[in-house]
């Protein structure tokens, strides 16, 4: 046995020794007061031992607690006979009771009155069932109404029965022992189930019937009483012992709370924290009056008893129904107020504030309609009898007054900032208050202080933002604020901001737009706090974009939760400043667009529209702030190349669709489509020159739109709807007719001219707009007729190419309508082709019309092709149909598109194929016939042929003033671009390994700057369509070649004489395989070398490209195969290609390709 237990042990045998000749078991209630002193000595000295004081503390209520189980437990196991060795084992308190003496029920019961433990013994008994929290309640009545009977029994009664009414406070080690046990000893108490629980009731009650109260009794053995019936009967019988006013309106507020608890409310009665606030400060003004200091013990008691007296009770009323409690509260009523015991002081005490509000929440209750008349009341009699006990009851009630007690404003605010500091029920409804109330804040040093110290409980939206409407509503109702204590309290603000999770933080974010778009700085500040914001907001985007605006993607996504807060607490300060260092760290910080991006996307808050003055235009009226912003930072530089490309990036990430933030439904963007279209391509369409907002800009951007859309037509209208879908079309069908005509001379003066780069990004922005508004014209054509002809009667001044890409549009409304002449060299069916009688196509220009109809699209290419009027049995008819293809080609190659020119490739190819044009391959640079098989290559070389020619058809003088210098160039970049589609059909039919190329130096890789067909480059426009008539011979253009270059190419197309039978044969089809690829490279060189010579300027570096390109190609079939030729055939070779390439006129491409074919005798050696 330890110490403290020794200590308890000798009290209690100490009191035995006191009751000599009796024992401690058969103490009467009388008796106590000369036993009871050395067990409340030995508790106290517990207590005092372990806090080293001598005031009653923490451990004396545990060790109070401890005593009222071990006593309780000692009684419920003898009552159930528990067996020792049973006891030993279960029991935890086994040692410490069987060191006790024998004690009974009166012990129990008076120690508990002694120690003040009336709310432990409460806890305890709600650790039992109801059918034996009647029986201790029994037990409980017994004894107080046995003689004889005090005040002290009476509070004792009383704080029981409002404590039951309380609840559990909190699970607690002691009371879940003494549960534990109680159910351990019940059971091992039922020997049979038969026994019933009115057996348990009659085995529990072994009472002295010589002692007990008559009514104890009944109602202690009655299996249908409740603990109402018990508590109210019990307060009936002692209804004279009660002689204070205190004590009497203590009873009769437990009484009504009982009465409204029990019978007339269902549900927990909703108080708002205001209502809360009031009640628990006049308690507190109370208890203070009685020299109890705030605490939070005493704060959690108000809160209790509040609670208690607004929720339904737990307890079943079984046994007594309304009209009897009625009729008992009534008569105690009744009783006290004729002995003038209900009448109250100026000063109220604690008992008479609550019996005042017991008595409102009751009179309350008993007017509402639906408590008229309980359902369970049938007769006549008992209804009238029912209401006469309420209208006796509440008349009764009214008649008594109580002094109004009302808190002041110093006891709230001391009340709430204690309520916070403990962490008490509802702190977080009170911290509203707190944050809200003005009169609290800024010059009250503890309001400041609470607020510093407790931020984590006001880390919520709601109460953050009620927290800074004070501020800045404090901040302007005075006229001298203390700067220091506005920094002060900012800086808390914008620390709980910090500590609030994203979801918040992006609520937050959109309340304080809703103030103002300069948040907290929207109004007048003094300038040493203004500053200091300012240096805040540059060194987070400093730390942001030093450490990691260009890093890694893996570097950004470990740092984009730091840089998401960093941004989003200066934001919430000041989103507009915020906005604008974000747009200029996208914009001119390289790389930085795509970090601000992925910022922004996490904070959805900052997407709310901008706030404007009532004198400012309606026009500006809900523009996204970061738009304003973005506009704002482009307008103040000339942006760069990249500058606007970093823009468009940044741009383009906003549109795209993200998942939200936690809280946030489905996916959506930081900015909507129909915001960056309305800002940043409409007002800008028509810009051609350079700008922040270029006209190619706002096309990407338009592109980018279109290609990010995934717009469900069930769901709300397309957006392109809100941007005047067909003005639009006509706009963009407008700058498709400039870039057509992009060469066009008589345009230059005029400002019209637009780069042929646009044109592909055109067509492909017009096309997917015609879609969309092609499918909403389908669903409802009659909403959209007017509309309709309008647009058609518009473009009717256009090129007629432009309107085949407002198809879409016109769906079956309109034929295809393209030049008459096109009709006489195509079978179209006249259901959808019409004829148009134009100036430039008159006769003989059907090929033309039919070419350019070729390059529009892959299904017009493919209609084409197959409605072709072309009867190749006739070799007159592909004769003239293969020269006036020639000019047709001639006609359009410079305004062509990269896609467009692609496409006509491949209508050349097909027509080559099948044998509809016809294209000899004369040998221009060979004089002896190769003894080669080059049916393989025959399209290629047949292909190569007919661009030369047409390159020498529009490099002569007939020609020679359609195009600019910028124009030339634009067609070496399409024929280094069909060049190098040759030779990657080449390269296909010989595959080289990756160990055949590697011994090629880098130095010798070509370069390619031509442009792929999915960048947005499109070529551009046609000049007035010269109408140019076939001629009747087209000579090719000699060369000017050495006998000793016809030696070189005549030994280099002819097969080894130098290797042996059996090495042929061995190597077999792939030496001659790569003799053929040499050969064929070689004829695309000399091709390509031909063109650039006669190229104005001569310095096409698209084709100087070209020619390195396919000078490494063929060093790498050297490398690979080097049988393919010998020492001799590779040295007349090389001197070939040296003798060509002197005629370029360029020194400097001139000396690099020189270099070039001089290694290739390196790669055979």
């Amino acid at each position: 046995m330890d110490k403290e237990s020794a200590v308890l042990q000798g009290g209690f045998l100490l009191a035995n020794k006191l009751c000599q000749p009796r024992s401690l078991s058969t103490v009467q209630k009388d008796d106590w007061a000369a036993v009871s002193t050395p067990i409340l000595q030995a508790l106290g000295e517990l207590s005092r031992q372990d806090d080293g004081s001598c005031e009653l503390n923490t451990s004396a209520i545990q060790w109070s607690k401890r005593l009222v189980c071990v006593l309780w437990c000692k009684l419920l196991c003898v009552e159930n006979e528990e067996d020792v060795e049973t006891g030993w084992r279960e029991n935890p308190f086994f040692t410490l009771q069987t060191g006790l003496p024998e004690v009974s029920s009166v012990v129990l019961l008076e120690l508990v009155k002694s120690m003040g433990a009336s709310e432990i013994f409460g806890q305890f008994l709600l650790e039992l069932p109801q059918t034996q929290v009647c029986t201790e309640l029994g037990r409980l009545v017994e004894h107080i109404t046995s003689s004889p009977t005090t005040e002290e029994d009476i509070h004792l009664l009383l704080d029981v029965w409002w404590e039951l009414w309380r609840g559990k406070k909190g699970e607690d080690n002691m009371e879940e022992i003494f549960g534990n046990q109680f159910a351990r000893l019940s059971s091992q108490g039922c020997p049979s189930s038969s026994e019933g629980p009115s057996h348990q009731i009659a085995k529990r009650m072994k009472l002295d019937s010589s002692v007990l109260n008559p009514a104890a009794v009944t109602l202690a053995s009655s299996s249908a009483t409740s603990v109402v019936t018990v508590l109210l009967h019990a307060l009936m019988d002692i209804k004279d012992h009660l002689s204070t006013t205190d004590l009497c309106c203590k009873a009769l507020s437990i009484c009504l709370d009982t009465l409204c608890t029990c019978f007339l409310i269902d549900e927990v009665v909703t108080l708002s924290a205001v209502d809360k606030l009031n009640f628990i400060a006049r308690v507190v003004m109370i208890r203070e009056r009685n020299h109890i200091k705030l605490s939070s013990e005493l704060l959690q008691e108000a809160q209790r008893d509040l609670s208690a007296s607004h929720s339904p009770s737990p307890f079943r009323h079984s046994g007594i129904t309304l009209s009897q409690a009625l009729k008992i509260i009534t008569e105690l009523a009744q009783c006290w107020q004729d002995r003038g015991l209900l009448k109250t002081s100026d000063d109220p005490s604690y008992s008479a504030f609550k019996l005042d509000q017991s008595i409102q929440r009751t009179l309350k209750a008993l007017s509402y309609g639906d408590m008229t008349l309980p359902k369970t009341m049938s007769g006549t009699d008992e209804c009238q009898s029912f209401m006469e006990l309420k209208h006796r009851l509440g008349g009764l009630l009214e008649s008594l007054t109580f002094p109004s007690i009302q808190s002041s404003p110093e006891v709230i605010a001391r009340v709430t900032m204690a309520i916070i500091d403990y962490r008490l029920e509802d702190y977080a409804d009170f911290a509203v208050l707190f944050a809200s109330e003005t009169s609290w804040s800024i010059h009250d040093k503890h309001w400041m202080e609470c607020l510093e110290r407790n931020q984590s409980t006001f880390q919520q939206h709601e109460t953050l933002m009620k927290l800074v409407s004070t501020l800045i509503a404090k901040f302007y109702s005075d006229s001298a604020v203390d700067v220091s204590q506005f920094r002060r309290l900012m800086k808390i603000v914008v620390d709980i901001f910090s500590k609030l999770t994203l979801e918040d933080k992006n609520k937050s974010l959109a309340a304080i737009l809703g103030i103002s778009d300069k948040g907290l700085f929207g109004y007048s500040l003094p300038s040493a706090i203004a500053d200091g914001f300012g240096q805040e907001l540059n060194m987070a985007f400093n730390c942001i974009i030093q450490g990691g605006g260009g890093a890694s993607a893996a570097v950004l996504q470990n740092n984009l939760n730091t840089a998401v807060s960093l941004i989003a607490r200066v934001a919430f300060q000041n989103p507009e400043a915020t906005l604008k260092s974000c747009c200029h760290a996208a914009v001119f910080n390289k790389g930085a667009f795509s970090l601000m991006a992925k910022i922004l996307q996490q904070l959805p808050g900052l997407r709310a529209k901008q706030r404007r003055d009532r004198a400012q235009q309606s026009d500006e009226e809900g523009r996204s702030l970061l738009c304003s912003c973005l506009q704002e930072t482009i307008t103040t530089k000339l942006l760069s190349a990249n500058e606007r490309e970093q823009l468009l990036r940044f741009l383009v990430l906003l549109m795209e669709p993200v998942m939200e933030a936690a809280g946030e439904d489905g996916m959506q963007s930081f900015l909507s489509i129909q915001e960056v279209v309305g800002d940043f391509v409409l007002p800008h369409l028509y810009t051609i020159k350079c700008g922040p907002i270029s006209l190619e800009l706002s096309l990407q951007l338009l592109h980018a739109a279109f290609s990010l859309d995934h717009h469900d037509s069930a769901s709300s209208p397309h957006w392109v709807l809100d941007c005047s879908p067909f003005p639009l079309l006509y706009t963009l069908a407008q700058l498709l007719n400039q870039a057509i005509r992009c060469w066009d001379h008589s345009l230059e003066d005029v400002g019209h001219h637009l780069p042929m780069d646009l044109k592909e990004l055109l067509v492909s922005v017009l096309t997917a707009l015609a879609q969309v508004v092609g499918r909403e014209v389908a669903s409802a054509p009659s909403t959209w007729s007017r509309a309709l002809f309008w647009l058609y009667n518009k473009v009717e001044e256009l090129d007629w190419t432009v309107r085949f890409h407002l198809k879409p549009v016109w769906g079956e409304h309109f034929k295809h309508e393209v030049p008459s002449s096109l009709l006489a060299v195509c079978d179209l069916p006249e259901q959808e082709w019409s004829g148009l009688e134009l100036a430039l196509y008159g006769q003989g220009t059907g090929l033309l019309a039919w070419v350019e109809c070729c390059s529009i699209s892959d299904s017009l290419q493919s209609t084409m092709l197959s409605c072709l009027s072309l009867d190749q049995r006739q070799p007159v008819h592909v004769n003239m149909f293969s020269k006036g293809l020639l000019v047709a080609i001639t006609q359009t190659l410079p305004w062509c598109s990269i896609s467009e020119w692609t496409r006509l490739l491949r209508t050349l190819r097909s027509l080559i194929q099948s044998g509809q044009l016809h294209v000899p391959y004369s040998l221009e640079y060979v004089d002896y016939l190769p003894l080669l098989n080059l049916r393989e290559f025959s399209c290629e070389l047949r292909l190569s042929v007919l661009l030369l020619r047409v390159l020498q058809f529009l490099c002569g003088s007939s020609c020679s003033d359609w195009l600019p210098v910028e124009g030339w160039a634009y067609v070496g970049r399409l024929y280094a671009h069909s060049m190098r589609e040759m030779l990657e059909s080449v390269r296909r039919k010989l595959p080289l390994t990756s160990s055949s190329t590697s011994s090629i130096s880098p130095q010798s890789a070509a370069t390619s700057d031509s442009p792929k067909t999915s960048d947005p480059i499109s070529a551009s426009s046609k000049s007035p369509k010269a109408v140019m008539d076939p001629p009747d011979d087209i000579s090719p253009v000699k060369s000017t070649t050495t006998p000793e270059t016809a030696i070189a190419i005549t030994c280099s197309s002819e097969p080894s004489v130098a290797t042996p039978p059996k090495e042929q044969q061995k190597n077999g089809t792939r030496t001659v395989c790569s003799q053929e690829v040499l050969f064929v490279l070689s004829q695309l060189f000399c091709h390509v070398q031909h063109v650039q010579v006669m190229m104005p300027g001569g310095q096409c570096e698209s084709l100087f490209l070209c020619a390195l390109e396919i000078l490494t190609h063929y060093e790498a079939v050297m490398a690979a195969f080097p049988d393919s030729c010998s020492h001799l055939e590779m040295d007349n070779t090389r001197h070939f290609f040296s003798t060509i390439t002197e005629n370029l006129e360029s020194r400097e491409m001139k000396a690099v390709l020189q270099q070039k074919i001089a290694q290739l005798m390196v790669s055979v050696a």
